[in-house]
């Protein structure tokens, strides 16, 4: 039902249809040149890493491209797959190593060029690197490169994504939206206050992932961006990126936005989790942003909505993000105090130390039986021409 974009106006003219982690960036306004800063190389050690090194198990996800202006959506469609997310485990591994998987997300050069995502990924390679560790965010192992394709090996997440959970159950229960809203609460304010500004910008149900005993993995930095602050005022940004039924107002508006997004986003989820679909929603992509800006969040009879989950959901979901909870003075502290989330031990819930309300099956370490089937790829590509890579090499010399 989502759909992913990335563009600096209000008509995206790039809509990327998805299936687990999608990244995409057309902003054709922008020069195709990346940033001129290039990261320092890796250690040797992960240079020597190669994709031999590993052996596949299955496709767990991808990222398909739809490329078509809106106004011809109901002409043939033509898809382009930009990344591909593979269970993996080291080749030839011995007895004692069987068990050990990984997922490993590969990235063709000449479609991060042609797709103008240089940044975007030199971005999400840099933000997982500084995130690692945190219980409720994807870890990234280590990154590495060929002549033809960025890849980053990241840790396994067996339990599949919370989206096909929801769709499962239809909706929550008010104590499971409670639960994971609330694990997201912790990963938010640690992107936001610990690692000084990081917006995500990409949050819903298909970027949320469960672990082995259903604890939320967040997935998928390609959106992430580092805005820091300036004068003690945060840093805005303005192209736009994310999910339409997700994106707050001023993104749309682009009046340049903040880390204020990511808590409209929450108010967004939290709807979703409760009745099973999202408050703005078209086929149009450009109707669901005229809702965004001009309708207020209604809630449906059925199911009954408590007041407190409609009061946290309207408190986030404020066009007017100077008065949007968790972009007010105290920030995530009166998010955390809201009623919304009153009985929850935030301590016991960041050490993991309460049940999750979803078991998934996971019946050996790489089982892949929570994630839909997907084709292999076909090995047709962009050829990374010598050209490109004299060009654009330099950009990658941080994998």
């Amino acid at each position: 039902m989502a759909a992913t974009v990335a563009k600096p106006g209000l008509i995206p003219r790039v809509i990327q249809e998805h299936n687990l982690r999608p990244v995409a960036n057309t902003d054709t306004n922008n020069s195709s040149q990346p940033d001129a800063d290039v990261d320092p190389k890796v250690p040797p050690q992960h240079q020597r890493l190669k994709l031999s090194d590993f052996a596949l198990v299955r496709t767990l996800g991808t990222g398909n491209i739809l490329l078509a202006p809106l106004a011809t959506l109901d002409a043939p469609r033509v898809y382009r797959t930009f990344a591909r997310v593979c269970l993996v485990r080291p080749a030839g591994a011995n007895e004692e190593d069987r068990d050990k998987v990984f997922a490993l997300k590969i990235l063709r050069k000449a479609e991060v060029i042609k797709l103008k995502q240089i940044d975007h990924v030199r971005d999400e390679r840099r933000i997982l690197s500084d995130v690692a560790g945190h219980p409720f965010i994807t870890e990234l192992i280590t990154t590495f490169s060929d002549h033809d394709s960025l890849y980053m090996l990241l840790d396994y997440v067996p339990g599949g994504e919370l989206f096909s959970y929801l769709r499962r159950h239809r909706r929550f229960p008010e104590e499971w939206a409670q639960f994971y809203a609330a694990e997201i609460v912790l990963v938010l304010e640690y992107l936001h206050d610990d690692q000084g500004g990081v917006a995500y910008r990409d949050l819903k149900p298909e970027n949320l992932l469960l672990d082995g005993q259903g604890h939320v993995k967040l997935v998928d930095f390609g959106f992430a961006k580092r805005l820091g602050s300036r004068d003690s005022r945060p840093v805005e940004t303005y192209t736009l990126c994310g999910t339409p039924e997700y994106l707050a107002p001023e993104v749309i508006q682009n009046k340049g936005h903040t880390i204020a997004v990511d808590w409209w986003a929450l108010g967004i989820l939290i709807y979703e989790f409760l009745t099973g679909y999202p408050p703005f929603w078209h086929q149009n992509p450009i109707e669901i942003y005229k809702q965004i800006i001009e309708k207020p969040v209604l809630f449906p009879a059925e199911p009954p909505i408590s007041p407190n989950a409609q009061n946290i959901i309207r408190s986030f979901c404020t066009v007017d993000r100077s008065r949007r909870l968790g972009n007010l003075i105290g920030g995530t502290r009166q998010v955390k105090e809201h009623p919304f989330f009153e009985g929850i031990d935030w301590d016991a819930l960041y050490h993991r130390r309460i049940r999750p309300p979803i078991q998934p099956n996971v019946r050996y370490p790489g089982d892949a039986q929570c994630f839909d089937i997907y084709p292999e790829d076909d090995g047709k590509r962009e050829p990374y021409t010598d050209e490109l890579s004299r060009q654009y090499d330099r950009y990658f010399e941080g994998f």
